[in-house]
């Protein structure tokens, strides 16, 4: 047993955790200030008021006087699984290029199906293994993982293997989505029918085969994919009891959400342009809005209107979309902050939306994102701070001083 005890304040403190918050009860934030928490293995056992604690013979005891304590982070987009980098893309975009333009002189996402597909299994895990140490240690405590850097059927095996392997190894949660339908590949240019063939007809059945999958994803926008290719991969994905969570609107808003709501999608990612029809089909269904507002950040686009979300009475999850391309980093803490600072969303929502919401967008709602007894021992504790508002203010600032998942020490 661990026994955390002086806690300045304990966030995310729930008897019975909703499954998600929407609208208005987003701005609350429950907490004990003057707290303990107690940890049993991979449990959190009981917690309360410095006031009420009687005597806890624990194995080890942690002062947390001055700390504040809350639950670890739950990104529910990354593509954290990837071969390489594309550091050059991002100084041509310096130098004037569009995202859309490096995509069409075989950059982005064609560019890192390449390395990928010539990186082996085990370098590409040994790769993945350094970029999920580094988020746990920054507080991620689950996480979802997609392929789409493949583009091939052996090699879109190949990264959901190694996000399974990662799952295998380490204590943190990890969900995995097939996400064939990321780009259409060189060699399908001018065919995206005979690759939209390609994932429904030998993609589809090998991934479900080796039960590789949670969730199927597609990236509905312009140039990509159609709300008809949506419709049809989504529609061939529910015989193997695939659940989506689909890219949309990240450039243009071109009915996809509304088709996502209609196949029950768990999530809808990006939504960095918006209308009154979107928000309007979202309402009333059982699918997460998710905003990724570091993508927003590194590529100098919109940010999700989360604030607008919010006011009409929605959920609203964050989360990192950790990638090479569009949002190199898996840093939770900064998707906080940037939330705070560019989506006008209160400290109480963000964390909200990162903790509570985004074990939501990963089907985790019943063992992490609250403190509440019996869910995962997965907590953050801070530095001393003098509030949980200090967390998004100083963004720059590493404010963590341990993190523990599943009980343990990370």
């Amino acid at each position: 047993m661990i026994l955390l005890k002086n806690i300045k304040e304990l966030l995310q403190v729930r008897d019975t955790a909703p499954k998600k918050l929407s609208g208005a009860a987003m701005k609350a934030l429950p907490t004990i200030k003057n707290a303990w928490l107690l940890m049993e293995d991979d449990r959190i056992v009981d917690f309360g008021s410095m006031d009420n604690l009687k005597e806890i013979v624990a194995a080890e005891t942690i002062d947390c006087t001055g700390k504040t304590v809350l639950p670890a982070w739950c990104d529910s987009h990354t593509h954290l699984v990837y071969a390489g980098n594309r550091e050059q893309e991002f100084v041509d975009r310096i130098n004037g290029l569009s995202y859309q333009e490096i995509a069409e002189k075989g950059g982005g996402i064609v560019n890192s199906a390449k390395k990928l597909q010539n990186t082996s299994e085990a370098e590409l895990y040994a790769q993945s293994v350094v970029r999920l140490e580094e988020v746990m240690k920054l507080g991620t405590g689950a996480i979802e993982i997609k392929s789409g850097y493949g583009l091939t059927t052996e090699a879109e095996l190949k990264m959901l293997r190694v996000a399974k392997k990662l799952g295998d190894n380490y204590p943190i949660a990890i969900k995995t989505t097939f996400l064939g339908a990321h780009a259409v590949p060189t060699e399908f240019k001018g065919n995206k029918d005979g690759y939209m063939d390609l994932i429904c007809n030998e993609m589809l059945p090998k991934v479900a085969a080796e039960k590789l999958a949670d969730y199927v994803d597609i990236f509905c926008e312009e140039g990509y994919f159609s709300v008809a290719d949506t419709d049809r991969l989504l529609s061939e994905a529910k015989k193997y009891k695939l659940i989506p969570k689909i890219h949309v609107n990240q450039f243009n808003a071109i009915g996809g959400i509304a088709m996502g709501v209609q196949h029950n999608a768990l999530s809808v990612d990006h939504l960095e342009v918006l209308t009154a029809e979107d928000i309007k089909a979202l309402q009333g269904s059982h699918t997460m809005p998710v905003a990724l507002p570091s993508c927003s950040y590194f590529l100098s686009i919109p940010y999700t209107p989360g604030r607008d979300l919010i006011d009409s009475g929605l959920p609203l999850a964050l989360a990192t979309d950790y990638n090479p391309g569009s949002t190199p980093s898996g840093n939770m803490n900064f998707v906080v902050a940037t939330a705070c600072i560019k989506m006008k969303l209160t400290p109480e929502e963000a964390i909200n939306a990162a903790t509570i919401n985004g074990a939501y967008a990963m089907g985790l709602s019943d063992t992490h994102g609250s403190i509440t007894k019996g869910k995962k021992a997965n907590v953050i504790i801070t530095k001393k701070i003098p509030s949980y508002g200090y967390l998004p203010y100083a963004f720059g600032s590493n404010l963590i001083e341990a993190v523990f998942i599943n009980g343990q020490k990370v």
